[in-house]
């Protein structure tokens, strides 16, 4: 199959930090390509890929100062891509941009969808997806879909992460873990205090955005001198196995209805519990009592932290295994590409008729 994938322009295709989305388009076009399927990715030119890549900018624009309206090279890389669509390079358009692509896509005959990798509920998203309810889209956890229901969905598809990206490392766990980004939807100040009653050094590996930095200068920079709390900074994928390995647990205590969360099935592929509140898609992700525990407040959080014994780590790392692979990913998507594709075959052959 020729598959177009469209990442974002903000982050490299895989990020060299932090960088959820290109990210999962990084696993999930090499699996594509390990799956035999030729793939194009359409991104920034420091981007490393299996597949052939389509370059619209030279390099991520989060590292590039000179640029000061990103909207403008995205509208550029998406024209790009309708053009070879023209050429009919491709059998079916993947896009990773929001909403972006609906009106320009969906007036032309290529099969395509878009992943919905950001919160939905804000009431701006309302007009979008009620003027666009045709438009098929994937939502990566069935909590997304909430705020938007007359939106056309196609169906869920988790994300997932190569087997052996993180594994399971033979040391003694001895702290609480944080990792991802300091703001103040993500709960950091509340995992301080839950470690703190716990009396159990946390150990935090986040990155703080240039938004955040107020706020952890004035509230969060305060929390992090008690001597049970080591900010480490943030970290990469090379180094989460030792960081995850090493924890009793990962806490999420989050503020916001979170689509996804990676830093969940990160833990599992290292076989660490997590204990995230229900928030999103949470209660999706966690298998309650196998995976970790679904909580409500600091209270049940604290509890949840005296029982973590109780979870089998090598059990938690099977439950990753079934669940959250990206070659499952992959081939969710793949099914969700030739069904999308024969639904669209006879709009494709009216079209070439009127031709």
């Amino acid at each position: 199959m020729r598959i177009a994938q469209v990442a974002p322009l903000t982050e490299a295709v895989p990020p060299k930090l932090y960088g959820g989305t290109e990210r999962v388009v990084h696993w999930l076009t090499e699996e594509l390509v390990a799956l035999g399927n030729d793939v194009t990715l359409f991104a920034s030119g420091d981007s490393r890929t299996s597949a052939k890549l389509d370059a619209t900018w030279p390099r991520a624009l989060r590292l590039d100062g000179s640029v000061r309206d990103p909207n403008a090279l995205h509208m550029v890389m998406l024209e790009r891509v309708r053009q070879k669509c023209d050429d009919e390079e491709f059998d079916f358009l993947h896009f990773h941009l929001d909403y972006y692509p609906f009106s320009l896509f969906y007036r032309q005959p290529t099969p395509f969808l878009t992943t919905l990798h950001g919160r939905l509920d804000l009431p701006e998203h309302q007009p979008v997806f009620t003027t666009f309810s045709d438009v098929p889209v994937i939502s990566i956890s069935n909590a997304q879909r909430r705020p938007v229901p007359q939106a056309n969905w196609v169906r869920t598809i988790h994300h997932g992460l190569p087997e052996k990206l993180l594994m399971p490392k033979p040391v003694s766990p001895g702290y609480l873990a944080v990792l991802g980004r300091i703001a103040p939807e993500k709960g950091v100040d509340r995992a301080i205090r839950i470690a703190i009653c716990c009396g159990i050094p946390l150990k935090i590996a986040a990155k703080i955005d240039r938004a955040d930095q107020d706020y952890y200068d004035e509230l969060m920079r305060p929390l992090m001198d008690h001597p049970l709390i080591d900010y480490v900074g943030e970290i990469g994928d090379h180094e989460k196995s030792d960081f995850l390995s090493g924890a009793i647990g990962l806490l999420a205590p989050i503020d916001w209805p979170e689509p996804f969360g990676l830093v969940m099935i990160e833990a599992m592929a290292c076989g660490t519990p997590v204990i995230a509140y229900n928030r999103g898609s949470v209660p999706e992700v966690i298998d309650v009592g196998l995976t970790g525990f679904v909580v409500e407040d600091e209270i049940s959080a604290v509890a949840a932290v005296n029982r973590l014994s109780e979870l089998n780590r090598g059990e938690i790392r099977r439950q990753f295994e079934v669940r959250f692979t990206a070659r499952r990913m992959a081939l969710d998507y793949l099914a969700a590409y030739r069904g999308l594709t024969q639904a669209a075959e006879p709009r494709i052959k009216l079209v070439s008729s009127a031709e």
